[in-house]
């Protein structure tokens, strides 16, 4: 394996196939453009020295807001190699907190597509991805030398998403992602005859680990602007995609497309990687059928602690498919807080760490210590040592005194005929104090009703957990980073529950 360089904007090694292709941008559907290694790493160059040429300083923080494109990736990868800090923000946020982010992280430049123009700050140096007089006006064709970063410094920042308040940002090292890069390579070695897709937002550590990896294994990236179901899926038979990355959620409405998807050739998928929420067995059945040749996949991670702190057993034992694996060497992990040692709240101590969140030292402490970060996921261990997530600390709610664990609901629903998913969150109760409300989509052409699902829940689950209300919908409404908007949902459930309460006293 060719080493890594260890600056991340030499994620990749150009000089092993400068020919090869390494991105098909479909930012044009009808005119996919196709960019070699050598294209790539000449405009990452390119970047690097126009951002220096414009003043800024080894350690000025960059912010990248715009849809998934080469221009985005040479604007990531150039920004790191010039010693600055990249920093990816959320194109679906509103207003206040892009300019909340730009202050936080002390922007001094911002790269951004047409669409997000209206976004930029005034007085800031914007950059504009489709302006001549923009992007394309910076870019300096030249030798570049990659600044060879100290220990620990600062590659980019990634704001978590603010669900419980306002983003945090949190300060990642080129230490840290490179030693993911590295230990990935000498644990699944390399994979250059791979084409992945990747159609996650780049604010996200989900796609930023997937298009890192994917470079420096050698292999070539289909990338989508965002994500599109029916895109998503025309693309894997297009272009002949061997390696899915994707949320769970990307894949189960890929897999409501039936009448698309039953007419699309996926013989060229060997492996699929669902990660960055909870896998029920239900889908991973629906998967398998879409992908028969694949190879499933349950990744996790976290941008604070690392995105893939689990991997394969050492004594070679089968991973089930809903099992997140048995820890990395050099990754450590242990349950605490729970009845014993194999269940409780995931607290996680490796290289992959983050340096903190930016300017606040009390959330730090908060969740940092002795180089631990407490993840706030409950996770179970089985016999032969792989992890099972069970759902977020923070979700469990408790009816009439008993903790329920809404991805346990949520499985449980899946398994109902005629179900094709579900997300369960808590309403308020003056007797029970919360109680489970189900949002569920059908299976195309289902029938299946409120009854049958809260008798299946009954009948195969504690009745205290089984759904109260179950309210139909065509899809779950997703956050910007594809996972089920729960903060969207709770609201909603509260709203229909006071129309649709059952009466006091209901188990």
């Amino acid at each position: 394996m060719t080493p890594i360089h260890s600056n991340l904007g030499r994620s990749f090694d150009a000089s092993r196939s400068p020919g090869k292709i390494a991105i098909i941008d479909l930012k044009d559907w009808d005119n996919p453009l196709e960019v070699t290694y050598a294209a790539l790493d000449a405009e990452c160059d390119a970047v690097a020295r126009g951002l220096l040429a414009k003043g800024l300083k080894r350690g000025d923080r960059v912010g990248i807001l715009s849809l998934n494109r080469i221009e985005l990736l040479a604007a990531y990868f150039g920004s790191m190699r010039a010693g600055l800090v990249a920093v990816p923000i959320s194109f679906k946020l509103p207003r206040e907190t892009i300019d909340h982010i730009v202050l936080d992280a002390d922007l001094r430049a911002i790269f951004h597509d047409r669409e997000r123009a209206d976004l930029c700050p005034a007085g800031l140096l914007c950059i504009d991805f489709d302006d001549a007089s923009g992007y394309r006006a910076l870019l300096d064709f030249g030798t570049f030398e990659t600044i060879e970063p100290a220990e620990r410094e600062l590659g980019m920042m990634l704001y978590t998403s603010g669900s419980t308040g306002k983003p945090k940002g949190v300060l990642l090292s080129h230490a840290s992602q490179r030693w993911s890069l590295t230990t990935s390579a000498s644990t699944y070695g390399e994979r250059p005859q791979h084409r992945y897709i990747v159609a996650a937002p780049m604010f996200h550590m989900n796609a930023t680990i997937s298009v890192k990896g994917a470079l420096a294994s050698g292999g070539s990236i289909v990338l989508l602007p965002s994500f599109d179901a029916r895109k998503y899926a025309l693309a894997i038979e297009r272009f002949r995609v061997t390696w899915l990355t994707s949320v769970p959620t990307m894949l189960a409405l890929v897999a409501r497309e039936r009448e698309l998807v039953g007419g699309l050739d996926f013989s060229s998928v060997t492996n699929v990687t669902m990660g960055s929420a909870p896998l029920t067995q239900a889908l991973v059945d629906k998967v398998q059928a879409l992908f028969p040749k694949a190879s499933i996949n349950n990744s996790y991670g976290t941008t604070e602690a690392g995105p893939s702190p689990f991997g394969p057993h050492p004594d070679g034992i089968p991973r089930p498919a809903t099992a997140l694996g048995y820890p990395l060497a050099g990754a450590l992990s242990e349950l605490r807080e729970g009845p014993d040692a194999n269940e409780g709240v995931l607290y996680m101590k490796s290289p992959m760490r983050m340096e903190g969140y930016n300017n606040l030292p009390q959330k730090t402490a908060e969740v940092m210590s002795d180089g631990w970060y407490r993840s706030g996921d409950i996770m179970r261990r089985d016999r032969h040592g792989f992890f099972y997530f069970l759902g977020r600390a923070d979700d469990m709610f408790v009816v009439g005194g008993e903790n329920v664990w809404p991805g346990e609901v949520e499985r449980l629903i899946e398994r109902v005929p005629g179900v094709h998913q579900a997300t369960v969150v808590p309403v308020s109760d003056e007797i029970k104090g919360k109680l489970p409300f189900a949002f569920v989509v059908r299976q195309a052409g289902a029938s299946v009703t409120e009854a049958d699902i809260k008798a299946f829940a009954i009948a195969n689950g504690p009745a205290y957990a089984h759904p109260r209300l179950v309210e139909f919908r065509d899809e779950i409404p997703l956050a910007a980073t594809n996972k089920p908007d729960r903060n969207r949902m709770l609201a909603e459930a509260e709203v229909i529950a006071r129309a649709r309460r059952p009466g006091a006293g209901a188990i």
